[in-house]
């Protein structure tokens, strides 16, 4: 009797760690705003849209996009229970300097909404398009992770430290987009600046929610074990 018990108490506490844990993320994507915004490198906006739309269908609490004053600048946003989607609005090579003011913007928020909830964190994570994996290929990086030439990614590293924030998560979601046979820099550039064709974005839109719905989901259970881990 005793050791069913303590098997039942064991499972009672994992069912309320389980319960009790429920962070929040900012999301987002990186692109580029008109005329390359309908391009490949802007990959990571398109992904977050069908995002939205999944969540959507799912019935979660996710609305569509709309124009919000997010670090005094004009963005696209979708404002939800559990994850805030932002675009970033900024050109691709300058995103840091701006998400890391949205960061600092939307963490105060949260922080006096949750009334500093140790159970209720805010986590970040980057959507960014990835010349090393196929066609909608979705993929988790640890933020520490190489940029691998990504200007996007390089501005953002450059203007922002998780050290700076240990009680927050912050992660990578990589969206594949191919890449050109020749691995010339113009040829590249033209690659990813050039506008997608209708079977790219067809393919993108309808290929990279699910994966990047299950990042999410891998990230958020990787932070609740290191969370329960830490609390030993």
């Amino acid at each position: 009797m005793a050791a069913a018990a303590k098997t039942t108490t064991a499972a009672a506490t994992t069912t309320t760690e389980e319960e009790t844990f429920n962070p929040r993320f900012l999301v987002v994507s990186l692109g580029n705003p008109a005329p390359y915004a309908e391009s490949l490198h802007s990959a990571g906006h398109l992904a977050l849209q069908s995002l939205q739309q999944t969540l959507h269908r799912q019935g979660v609490n996710q609305p569509s996009f709309s124009s919000n004053r997010i670090a005094k600048k004009a963005t696209k946003a979708s404002l939800g229970d559990k994850y805030t989607l932002l675009q970033c609005p900024t050109l691709m090579n300058i995103s840091g300097p701006w998400i890391a003011r949205a960061w600092k913007e939307v963490l105060e928020s949260h922080v006096e909404s949750q009334n500093q909830d140790p159970n209720r964190p805010l986590g970040l994570i980057i959507v960014n398009d990835d010349l090393e994996e196929d066609m909608a290929a979705v993929k988790v990086l640890k933020w520490a992770k190489s940029h691998r030439g990504h200007n996007g990614l390089k501005s953002i590293m450059a203007s922002m430290k998780p050290a700076d924030y240990p009680d927050s998560k912050w992660a990578r979601i990589s969206v594949g987009i191919g890449r050109p046979e020749a691995r010339d820099a113009a040829t590249v550039s033209d690659y990813v600046l050039k506008p997608w064709s209708k079977y790219q974005k067809e393919t993108l839109y309808e290929k990279s929610a699910p994966g990047v719905l299950a990042a999410l989901k891998e990230i958020e259970e990787a932070w609740r074990l290191s969370t329960k881990k830490g609390a030993r």
